[in-house]
């Protein structure tokens, strides 16, 4: 698969992260042609970071590693959608998934 068509407008794209048995989103972040190209290669979740400026691999230090399932793109091909095996929670708090802060709920 020839990756480039993927940044033709950007050289980040934004990755949701969901897990494969519920479908939960867990985290957005971004990748870039290196990211996505070891993600292919090694099966697990790369990303570059915005704020270190350099690559990491999710989990590498806290051990709740992704494991790619499936990999897919939006119809613009400019995000991407990243289903995978948790090993751990996905969110540096410590929680499952980085979105748990609720800023507003329509009350029925």
């Amino acid at each position: 698969m020839e990756i480039g068509r993927f940044f033709q407008k950007s050289d980040l794209l934004p990755a949701i992260v969901i897990d494969e048995k519920d479908g939960a989103v867990l985290m957005l972040a971004y990748m870039n042609r290196e990211s996505l190209q070891k993600t292919l290669e090694t099966g697990y979740t790369w990303f570059w970071s915005r704020s270190r400026q350099e690559l990491w691999n999710k989990g590498a230090t806290s051990g709740n590693l992704q494991q790619v399932v499936r990999i897919q793109s939006d119809c613009d091909d400019d995000t991407l959608l990243v289903t995978v095996r948790p090993a751990g929670p996905a969110c540096h708090t410590g929680r499952y998934s980085c979105f748990f802060n609720e800023i507003w709920r329509r009350e029925e």
